[in-house]
């Protein structure tokens, strides 16, 4: 009986060595003979350039200025291109990189709905913090830049003065001019009008907006006199 047992045991253990042997070489399927596909890269975003030569743009450090070309560099064995951008009035010339457009702000000049909206705001109420001018001034400076041609409108509109009320600061008018140059270059060529006639248009919606007199106007810290003047 143990004898029996034994051979049982053997014969067993001998057929599972050849099922395993089997599987281990049996020949592999079509499909996984088969060489994989490989795998195509992502496209990426055209690298063609957005803006044309002879465009005009509005870069936000900046303003308006002009594509006068664009045109390729090679810089560390890798060509790059970049466009020529001419701020005529400030006799400066720019080199973008054109992958760099997006995160330094640059764009194409305002719709037709956009100036309008930034006109209107010149008509509003000035919207003045009670906040110290140094702080102010910085919020100022920071639309100015930002390139947005509306919030350049809120600046050019807080910093108004009409001539029955008190003489702005140096500081103010400084922030004034600039906001007010930048509002004016991008309208006069948007609305292919001259500065001089640019600034007519800012100016008479200004004078549409509410009055502020001394009397309206809202009293100032003493940290604010000291520091606007």
């Amino acid at each position: 009986m143990n004898s029996n047992l034994s051979e049982w045991f053997k014969v067993t253990q001998k057929k599972l060595s050849l099922s395993a042997n089997a599987a281990t070489t049996a020949p592999r399927s079509n499909d996984q003979n088969k060489p994989q596909a490989p795998i195509k890269p992502a496209k990426g975003g055209s690298t063609k350039a957005s803006f044309r030569a002879s465009e005009f743009i509005v870069y936000p450090a900046h303003g308006v200025g002009q594509i006068t070309a664009i045109e390729e560099q090679e810089v560390a064995g890798f060509k790059l291109e970049l466009y020529v951008i001419s701020f005529a009035k400030d006799k400066m010339t720019l080199k973008v990189p054109t992958p760099k457009v997006a995160s330094v702000g640059m764009r194409k000049l305002a719709e037709a709905d956009v100036v309008k909206k930034a006109l209107d705001t010149l008509t509003g109420r000035a919207r003045v913090k009670r906040t110290m001018w140094s702080r102010r001034a910085q919020e100022y400076e920071a639309k100015i830049n930002s390139g947005d041609l509306v919030s350049i409108a809120e600046v050019v509109r807080d910093l108004y003065r009409s001539e029955v009320q008190p003489e702005q600061s140096y500081s103010e008018r400084q922030l004034y001019e600039a906001a007010l140059d930048r509002m004016a270059r991008e309208i006069a060529v948007v609305q292919k009008l001259t500065d001089s006639e640019a600034l007519k248009v800012i100016e008479g919606q200004l004078q549409k907006s509410p009055r502020r007199t001394a009397k309206t106007e809202e009293p100032a810290d003493d940290a604010d006199v000291e520091e606007a003047a």
